[in-house]
């Protein structure tokens, strides 16, 4: 077998996650830097010459650096990715992860946002200016669909259907599905549309749904500020982000009586369990349902 350098079987590695998996640009920087951090600590340029105890005083030095158990997870994580390719592959014979554990974690529970805040901001932009209409919109559409916010930004106008009431997104590994869309979002998108994009697309026929003042899509960290910037206007004074607006979008929805399924299905959950953590913060819903059937409530 002939031996290949780890700058090579990283680029390998990741050639593969992007286009075959189709796993975002973020995600792939993030097992990039990784795999490379790996690498510096071992300190060789031959793949196959690694092996479990290498990992394993990886993982101590992490330790003893004191790395957040869910850090240490996560690299280990990249790793058995790394060399199962690898190993798949047949670059090299034995996958060195193959006896090791990760370590054990608890899942903390989601950050959400009552009813009545996330209500005070979606409606604090006001008025008929472009750009007020579209945060109105934005704001309005990350709730209403539960969106992370690499799927608003790269949400195009042919994904929104405003007749059928429901937009067609994009999810981890380009999973395509289909979200109900309710009348107020429904109502504020085409408020954007009719009045608002068209002073901010200057004719230049963009395809993304929602554009800064030069025409352009949104991006990241743009929507993170305007998150910031309306929460405060609304007088709310924790940290928000468009996750944890999506952590409030699955808890209303499961609050009010929503099938699990159902709300696994909004999200792009691939796996039930993902979204069962949702359970451990719907209390009001436990307690009605406690109150109407217990005999003895």
């Amino acid at each position: 077998m002939a031996m290949l350098s780890f700058d090579s079987a990283i680029d390998l590695f990741l050639g593969h996650i992007k286009v075959e998996r189709g796993l975002s640009r973020n995600t792939v920087l993030a097992y990039g830097r990784d795999l490379v951090a790996f690498r510096d600590h071992v300190q060789t340029d031959d793949a196959a010459a690694i092996d479990g105890a290498k990992i394993l005083g990886y993982l101590v030095r992490l330790a003893d650096d004191r790395a957040a158990l869910r850090t240490q997870a996560r690299k280990l994580v990249t790793l058995r990715r790394f060399f199962r390719y690898l190993r798949a592959e047949r670059h090299i014979s034995l996958d060195p992860t193959a006896d090791l554990e990760l370590p054990r974690i608890g899942r903390p529970l989601p950050v959400t946002f009552g009813e009545s805040e996330v209500a005070r901001l979606v409606e604090a932009p006001s008025g008929e200016k472009p750009r007020m209409l579209r945060d109105r919109a934005m704001l309005e559409l990350l709730y209403a669909c539960g969106l992370r916010v690499s799927e608003l930004v790269n949400l195009r106008l042919v994904d929104v259907d405003l007749v059928g009431q429901h937009v067609l997104t994009f999810g981890k590994g380009r999973k395509q599905r289909i979200i109900p869309l309710g009348d107020t979002a429904r109502d504020a998108i085409t408020a954007y549309l009719e009045r608002g994009r068209p002073a901010q697309d200057k004719g230049r026929g963009a395809a993304v749904l929602f554009l800064n003042p030069s025409g352009r899509g949104l991006t990241r960290q743009g929507v993170n500020k305007l998150l910031t910037t309306w929460a405060r206007a609304a007088g709310i004074e924790r940290r928000i982000s468009p996750h944890k607006l999506r952590h409030s979008f699955a808890t209303h929805l499961l609050e009010n009586g929503a099938d699990l399924r159902a709300v696994q299905a909004m999200l792009g959950h691939a796996d039930i369990g993902t979204t069962q953590i949702y359970t451990h913060v719907s209390g009001k819903r436990l307690r009605d349902v406690f109150g109407k059937h217990h005999p003895r409530a």
